[in-house]
């Protein structure tokens, strides 16, 4: 049996209670990591989960669109379990409806972006820079990990969703830029992208047949993925195992985009 152990280590997951979120709290818990998760609205699943799988695994309420609030989650995490060694930027949100660009308002365009990406800098500073206190455990270990969650739509766009596409693939271009500022301190930093998956996000999609008829027809596999076939690569990532990747943008998604 080969292990894919993370015991003793300290990981915070974004968006948590639900979809892919849900599904690495629980097999980053599996794999013997103590996990923070954070929850905006569904108090009730969030506490269910952390319920579940009990000691080692704690729900914080906090909500992620500014700066303040990611770097708030961080100290919430190190305050509860004293470090952090990965950190997962799981959260985000995809406006449903479709709105072409010449008629999205301003509001829809920094809320997405607010969410999406600006969020993201401010966990990611703050656990850089606790990361980096923490130092190397040994000379040849990471000091730390990132893993953050792109999309599909970040590396071809997507028509009517130019919001959340254009804070995607912002957040491809971050995970490069920081693996080339981060590799020489011992921090490793990477990306999946999935393509659609069964979640909350994408039910209504899911559920008009036409869409979902479009959707299927361009994935070579012909399904959209479940939940814990994101959340196994992220778990992948933070992993002895993954010790000499950094930089890489992983696509899970049925095949569907072909980007190096």
């Amino acid at each position: 049996m080969v292990p894919l152990s993370l015991e003793n280590k300290v990981v915070l997951i974004t968006g948590g209670s639900r979809g892919i979120g849900a599904a690495a709290v629980r097999l980053f818990h599996q794999a013997g990591a103590r996990v923070a998760f954070n929850f905006r609205n569904a108090r009730d699943a969030a506490e269910a989960l952390a319920v579940e799988l009990g000691e080692g695994c704690i729900a914080i309420e906090q909500d992620l669109s500014s700066p303040e609030q990611g770097r708030a989650l961080v100290a919430k995490t190190v305050a509860a379990f004293g470090r952090i060694d990965a950190l997962v930027a799981n959260h985000g949100i995809w406006p449903s409806d479709d709105t072409p660009i010449a008629s999205m308002s301003g509001d829809q365009w920094r809320t997405t972006l607010a969410v999406n990406l600006d969020s993201v800098f401010g966990l990611t500073q703050a656990a850089v820079a606790q990361m980096l206190r923490q130092g190397r455990p040994a000379p040849d270990q990471l000091a730390g990990h990132i893993v953050f969650v792109s999309s599909t739509a970040g590396q071809r766009g997507e028509a009517n969703h130019a919001d959340y596409a254009a804070s995607k693939g912002a957040i491809i271009s971050l995970t490069k830029s920081l693996s080339s500022e981060l590799a020489q301190q011992g921090i490793s930093v990477n990306c999946v992208a999935p393509g659609w998956v069964d979640t909350d996000m994408s039910t209504a999609a899911l559920n008009d047949p036409a869409t979902c008829a479009r959707i299927l027809s361009g994935i070579p596999l012909g399904r959209v993925a479940r939940p814990m076939e994101i959340a196994g690569p992220i778990l992948f990532l933070c992993t002895p195992w993954a010790g000499f990747i950094s930089g890489e943008i992983l696509n899970v998604n049925g095949g569907a985009v072909l980007a190096g």
